[in-house]
């Protein structure tokens, strides 16, 4: 791949800071932050971007917006049935961006990180990707199937045009791994809890504080936590120790069961509804935590 200069490349300067804002917000007040993720389109592309301001008024500091894809192999069945619902409804790579840019005609200040797989990026061309991210008001990029020895060129390309390249760590990761994510990872890392797809198994909440101590051996951004939580008193048990919590499948389940038989004309409202009610407990949860010490304060995005 080839560096480009994107006529838009020194706009994107500004966006690069919102992941960094919303972490050091967060330290301010010495409470993990809140990064929920939801599936692009699901359950209709009308609902996605009401449910994302749902969110934000809820508490969230970060949303990741997952790509629908017809192999989501990292995703358990819950994410799985919300990306088919997506994909059912034509919503591809285009239209996601699409929604982003509809997201920042009102609200310039909250991260949005994509979360998906290659094949959709590679379709659209990376460099041709990244412009339109950028163009969109995208903050950073998480591609699942990318690991970090074979996306140098692409991670480069993200950092030299203001979005975040940000990476997946799990229980399985070697030192060496956590080394060569910390060389190229921006914004933040995100740390799975369990071994398999989300929304699977129980939390060892033990294991994940010793697991982030391995991890901040070497790598100095924020850790966001996710895959497993599912509740307030699970993200209150991951949320003493990581920089963030990012929660998914419960979130995405609330909206399924919030729309079920209802007409679909009343899914935005219903949704974003859901959401909302279910995230700001979640949030309420995070806050009653002890304030973080001076410690964690000092993990700030680059």
């Amino acid at each position: 791949m080839t560096a480009t200069s994107f006529s838009s490349a020194s706009a994107s300067s500004a966006k690069s800071t919102r992941i960094a804002d919303a972490f050091a917000r967060r330290a301010e007040k010495g409470t993990p932050a809140l990064v929920p993720y939801i599936t692009t389109g699901d359950p209709s592309p009308e609902s996605t971007v009401p449910v994302m301001h749902a969110l934000v008024e809820a508490g969230a500091d970060i949303i990741e917006l997952g790509v629908p894809f017809s192999d989501p192999m990292a995703d358990g069945p819950v994410i799985q049935r919300a990306s088919e619902r997506a994909v059912a409804r034509k919503v591809g790579l285009r239209k996601v961006l699409d929604l982003v840019r509809e997201f920042r005609q009102t609200d310039t200040q909250t991260p949005v990180v994509l979360m998906g797989y290659a094949n959709p990026i590679e379709r659209m061309g990376q460099e041709a990707f990244v412009r339109q991210a950028v163009d969109a008001g995208v903050d950073g990029v998480l591609v699942v199937d990318y690991p970090p020895e074979e996306s140098v060129e692409f991670g480069a390309l993200l950092d030299q045009h203001g979005l975040a390249p940000i990476f997946l760590l799990a229980p399985t990761s070697t030192e060496a791994r956590i080394k060569s994510v910390g060389e190229v990872a921006r914004g933040y890392v995100y740390y799975v809890s369990l071994k398999g797809v989300t929304g699977a198994g129980n939390l060892d909440t033990t294991e994940v504080a010793r697991r982030l101590d391995d991890i901040r051996q070497h790598i100095s951004l924020p850790v966001g936590v996710g895959f497993g939580i599912r509740d307030a008193a699970s993200a209150q048990a991951v949320g003493s120790t990581a920089d963030a919590v990012v929660i998914g499948t419960r979130l995405i389940q609330e909206i399924e069961t919030a729309v079920k038989d209802a007409p679909e004309a009343d899914w935005p409202a219903l949704a974003s509804r859901a959401a909302g009610a279910w995230l700001r407990t979640i949030r309420h949860a995070l806050d009653a935590l002890p304030p973080r010490s001076a410690p964690n304060e000092t993990r700030k995005s680059a």
